[in-house]
């Protein structure tokens, strides 16, 4: 099954990103229901390594945290793939995705190579926006980038699955863990 760790947003977060993505000059946006925080992208994984997993990530304790957003900004480069609100950077999150990092390790799993960028994915643009939807985009940045988001508590995270479905892509709580 496709997995991945996150930490879910609550409706006073994902509400205003909702109203910034209605303005979106093209792309798809991503859900509602689908906004979170990505810690870990596992991919494909049999049941029994993520039941290894759910009993390291069990041992994880640290204490709630506050997370900020920093603007918006894009992955891609000239040809934007992804759109994102930037989550501010914070100790207590670092802290936590390096002990995420640790329960994938001791659960016998590769932790994913790329450096950890915090961020909310907003749109998605295929292989990436053709140059006069990167320009639209451009612009959609530079009047929305600096939008006040709230700020919001992070009282734990929790372990997904991901299915694909015609209507789209849905994410299925299969664990959650509490930060205390």
């Amino acid at each position: 099954m496709r997995a991945f760790i996150a930490i879910d947003l609550p409706e006073e977060v994902t509400a205003p990103l909702v109203r910034l993505q209605a303005g979106l000059p093209a792309g798809r946006p991503v859900a509602e229901e689908n906004l979170h925080l990505t810690l870990a992208f596992l991919g494909d994984q049999e049941e029994v390594v993520l039941e290894g997993l759910h009993y390291e990530l069990e041992g994880i304790k640290a204490p709630p945290f506050e997370l900020c957003f920093s603007g918006l900004g894009t992955f891609g480069g000239n040809r934007p793939r992804i759109l994102f609100a930037d989550v501010a950077p914070e100790s207590a999150l670092t802290d936590l995705h390096r002990r995420v990092t640790g329960a994938l390790r001791r659960a016998g799993m590769v932790p994913p190579r790329e450096r950890f960028h915090p961020h909310v994915t907003l749109g998605r643009f295929g292989n990436g926006a053709a140059a006069d939807v990167a320009a639209r985009l451009r612009g959609f940045l530079a009047e929305h980038g600096d939008t006040p988001l709230p700020g919001f508590a992070v009282t734990g995270f929790g372990l997904y699955e991901s299915t694909r479905h015609p209507s789209g892509v849905r994410y299925e709580l299969l664990a959650r863990y509490d930060l205390v």
